[in-house]
């Protein structure tokens, strides 16, 4: 079996697609020898190193997911005050329901998580090539979006969403040891520009979720041309969600399947992967 760097986007409740890509990536004889992910990718592949079956993790995330969107009981009086509209506890509960594993040594697949220390400005990697901390830590740190959620404080350091500094986190992934690298991306995208924006939620928050979008969005587009530029190989996967889905937890099902569609339909590419 080939091995390769799989490397996964933030996205929300899109990255349940990061789990029908890996399912496509094994049928296809292509095995993560590790992860490189952030914000909510970072929590699937975390739970895809612990060991679980892609197949059944679309259903953990739908078990889990509900419960960790709860409202902070001053979100509607505290506005802009709070630090974040969501509370850390029931999301940080929901992730351990879905990663079995409490440490980055625990995990089988090594796994570097990105998160941005707030105060430096600074990309931080942790597990693989970086520092040792909790791993449930790191995982609730590395989905901290502003305006959703504050930072989450590790050895006294500041952390939110990996996302800010690099959604699909390229940057981060170092020396592949002449391995392949494979990249899922169900982030922010300006082919997503055109998709209708439902009207949900307050006007303020989906202003901020605009910005941070475009910025993400452009992001990309630099890493993945300074990767290319660089003249090693990338294997780019695009599945195809609408945007503004960040909390559609009910369509994880939907993304997971289309994850595994987008990575068969660029098999042709992966065939030069396999040895």
């Amino acid at each position: 079996m080939t091995r390769a760097v799989v490397v996964l986007s933030g996205g929300g409740a899109k990255a349940a697609a990061h789990a029908g890509a890996v399912q496509a990536l094994l049928e296809a004889g292509i095995e993560p020898a590790r992860f490189v992910a952030t914000s909510m990718g970072a929590v699937v592949a975390a739970a895809l190193a612990a060991g679980m079956d892609p197949a059944e993790l679309p259903e953990r995330l739908a078990e889990a997911g509900p419960a960790g969107v709860r409202p902070h009981p001053l979100a509607v009086v505290g506005g802009i005050y709070l630090e974040g509209i969501l509370q850390t506890a029931p999301f940080r509960a929901a992730i351990r329901r879905v990663v079995p594993c409490q440490s980055f040594a625990e995990l089988r697949t090594p796994l570097t998580v990105t998160a941005v220390d707030v105060f430096r400005l600074e990309l931080l990697r942790f597990g693989y090539g970086g520092t040792d901390a909790p791993l449930i830590d790191v995982l609730t740190a590395t989905c901290a979006l502003p305006p959703y959620f504050p930072p989450v404080v590790i050895d006294g350091r500041p952390l939110a969403d990996g996302g800010l500094r690099g959604p699909l986190p390229l940057s981060a992934v170092g020396d592949t040891e002449g391995l392949p690298v494979v990249a899922i991306d169900v982030g922010p995208g300006f082919d997503l520009g055109a998709a209708p924006r439902p009207e949900r939620g307050p006007a303020l928050v989906r202003s901020a979720d605009t910005a941070i979008g475009i910025l993400m969005a452009q992001t990309v587009e630099d890493q993945v041309a300074l990767w290319r530029e660089s003249g090693r190989a990338l294997v780019y996967v695009r599945p195809q969600v609408e945007r503004d889905a960040t909390f559609r937890i009910e369509r994880v099902h939907a993304y997971a399947a289309e994850g595994r569609r987008a990575t068969a339909s660029v098999l042709s590419a992966l065939d030069s992967l396999r040895t």
